[in-house]
């Protein structure tokens, strides 16, 4: 029977581990591009073949140097499993037909330059696959590692981001990794779309607010309203807060709006829990949109000082919207804008607008909050009613 093709991953020329050796040093011919054979020791004893690009040809060759009876060693660069060429040498020859060695993953490596973990990272490949899909990766996550490759360079996957609306990101652009030539650039958006890099790099992308964290923990909503400047208690009140974004139902991307966002909770909330997501908030009062941007700064809102529904004119169509003031004149505005599949949740005071939002949007509830008060010199707890607040929503929502 014939021996297995070893597949051994290097970084600059080193190995990892003994199995990897063992391949290295009893393979009959060596494949790899001339890069990689020229960082081997000059003493292994295998066929130096160099024959790369086309992974048909090179896993072809391998199979009839096997079938001839020889030890065929394919070189490769990190994990060859990891977005690699393990996927079609298995089907080429057989996952009985492979001995892997792997090397740590670029992105492994990647990640561990700047010193930071990657159990919560989301890695997207632009090896042969459409680049609109690490774009949605990136926009839809807070901490993403792309592979960019000679179609697809950095520079590419930066212009798109750019065109796509992209908030802030903390990039760190990883060349050569394991090379003598390895360099780590920290750069934005707009430094990464200037171009001029290496093409076989990876790209790590982290939303300022995750740099540090654990980017999967930590996702909270309707935190309290003195977190909030607000003006005389004009504000979404925490508990209304909470189910108004649990109705919205956010997506990982697309655009949301917050029309009469007031204090701005329900907007700057929400991009803290979807930082996909562009989130625009429209406030007409002055003082109001004062007090929003001193409570949105450090987070991607955008904020729109005009009132709707002429505020609305030049914002992109929105995919979540949330309706926190004026009349149903906003209402009927926002609704002709929505794509298809997306949600609004609108609140009203009174019942007379919010029975006639709801033969629009198809739901309505009331919320009743009463918070507990101390009273008397044993501080004992009254319940004190807020006003009632109705929620419509539709169409999308269950």
């Amino acid at each position: 029977m014939a021996e297995p093709v070893d597949v051994v991953g290097l970084h600059g020329g080193q190995w990892f581990g003994r199995d990897a050796e063992a391949a290295l040093r009893g393979a009959d011919v060596l494949i790899g591009h001339a890069r990689q054979l020229a960082a081997l020791p000059p003493d292994l004893p295998g066929e130096p073949v160099e024959l790369w690009g086309d992974l048909d040809e090179v896993l072809g060759f391998a199979a009839k140097r096997r079938d001839d009876g020889e030890r065929a060693c394919i070189l490769a660069a990190g994990d060859p499993g990891f977005f690699g060429l393990v996927r079609l040498a298995a089907i080429w020859l057989g996952e009985a037909g492979l001995r892997v060695h792997p090397a740590p993953s670029s992105i492994a490596l990647a990640f561990a330059r700047i010193g930071c973990n990657w159990d919560d990272a989301v890695i997207a490949s632009a090896h042969g696959r459409p680049l609109e899909h690490a774009v949605a990766a990136v926009l839809a996550h807070p901490k993403v590692a792309v592979l960019v490759s000679k179609d697809q360079p950095p520079q590419m996957l930066g212009q798109a981001l750019l065109d796509a609306g992209c908030g802030d990101r903390v990039v760190d652009l990883c060349s050569q990794l394991g090379e003598a030539e390895e360099t780590v650039t920290r750069l934005d958006l707009a430094g990464l779309a200037a171009g001029g890099f290496d093409p076989l790099s990876v790209v790590l992308l982290r939303v300022p607010d995750a740099v540090g964290q654990d980017a999967g923990m930590g996702l909270a909503w309707g935190g309290p309203d003195a977190d909030f400047a607000h003006r005389a208690g004009m504000i979404t009140k925490a508990e209304v807060r909470a189910v108004a974004l649990g109705k919205l139902a956010l997506p990982p991307v697309g655009v949301l709006w917050d029309v009469g966002a007031g204090s701005g909770s329900v907007a700057i909330e929400a991009s803290r829990m979807a930082p996909g997501l562009r989130v625009f908030a429209i406030e007409a009062r002055a003082d109001d949109a004062a007090r929003l941007r001193d409570n949105a700064r450090g987070t991607r809102v955008a904020i729109v000082e005009a009132r709707a529904p002429e505020a609305l004119a030049d914002l992109p169509d929105p995919d979540r919207v949330f309706v926190g003031g004026g009349g149903l004149e906003v209402l009927d505005a926002v609704l002709a804008r929505l794509r298809p599949d997306g949600v609004v949740v609108a609140t009203y005071a009174t019942v007379a607008t919010a029975v006639a939002a709801a033969d629009r949007l198809g739901d309505l509830v009331q919320l009743q909050v009463s918070r507990g008060r101390p009273i008397g010199p044993d501080d004992a707890l009254r319940l004190e009613a807020e006003n009632p607040v109705f929620v419509c929503w539709g169409p999308g929502a269950s």
